[in-house]
């Protein structure tokens, strides 16, 4: 996929600004589900479902008045530093990759942490917290026998401390990590394990994007795609776009065939 590195960074940030703004509003009408397509499964980007805002808001605690700004710049960092070791061929996983980002923004602009306001922010991604409308979705989508998994960049670890402090790992398979492909997103390789571990066509499975890149990544590979826009942000000008752009996860319902919630 010819998508330069000044564009990638770019479209990441815009996502993670958005995104910590907490602003939440649709960005036109929802569409319906395309020729009554049978939707099999949802897989799920980790952040539809998990709030990193509190991030933000543990950054802020640290560094008064710049838990926004470093927020931002820490997601940067782990976007390109994913996107830069996929292109490589050097994966190691999100944890690592996530240090490793801290480690470059509080070195380039002269932070220091303790070692305990380390591990702290470190931890902020084993403790994320569920958007308000996700357990009553889940419930639904369960309810019709909708299968669901993550395709995430996270690691199944991290996933799983989440889910189950959220008591939502019943609802799951098994996670599709990057770990398993040594490939992060937008890699087609890590697209493909749906189809692969699933069993199930392309088109059967519907992909649920938080960011707007994330979205363009899941089109360009062929998932009927549904960009929960929780951030508000502008859609990609990338010559694709997502089948339902939505603020919240309720527009995810409605293309499997629903009524919203």
């Amino acid at each position: 996929m010819d998508v330069t590195r000044k564009q990638f960074v770019k479209l990441a940030a815009g996502t993670v600004l958005a995104a910590a703004s907490g602003s939440i509003s649709s960005l036109g009408e929802e569409q319906a589900s395309p020729m009554g397509r049978p939707v099999k499964a949802i897989v799920f980007d980790a952040f539809v479902l998990f709030d990193a805002r509190s991030i933000a808001k543990r950054l802020e605690a640290v560094f008064p008045g710049r838990g926004m700004e470093l927020a931002n710049l820490w997601r940067i960092r782990q976007f390109e530093y994913t996107w830069l070791r996929t292109l490589g061929q050097q994966y190691v996983d999100f944890w690592h990759v996530t240090k490793d980002a801290l480690s470059y923004i509080t070195s380039n602009m002269k932070l220091s942490l303790s070692f305990a306001q380390h591990e702290s922010l470190m931890n902020a991604f084993r403790e994320l917290p569920v958007w308000p409308d996700v357990p009553e979705a889940l419930a639904e989508f369960h309810r019709r026998g909708i299968r669901m998994a993550f395709l995430s960049d996270l690691s199944a670890e991290l996933l799983d401390t989440n889910l189950k402090a959220a008591k939502i790992r019943s609802f799951f398979e098994d996670h599709l990590t990057t770990d398993r492909v040594q490939a992060y997103k937008p890699s087609t390789k890590a697209y493909q394990m749906g189809p692969d571990v699933m069993g199930l066509r392309k088109d059967e499975i519907v992909f649920a994007a938080f960011g707007a890149w994330d979205a363009v990544g899941a089109k360009w590979f062929g998932y009927p795609t549904v960009w929960v826009n929780r951030g508000n942000v502008r859609e990609e000008e990338l010559g694709v776009h997502p089948d339902v752009i939505t603020p919240d996860i309720s527009g995810l319902l409605k293309f499997i065939g629903g009524a919203s919630m």
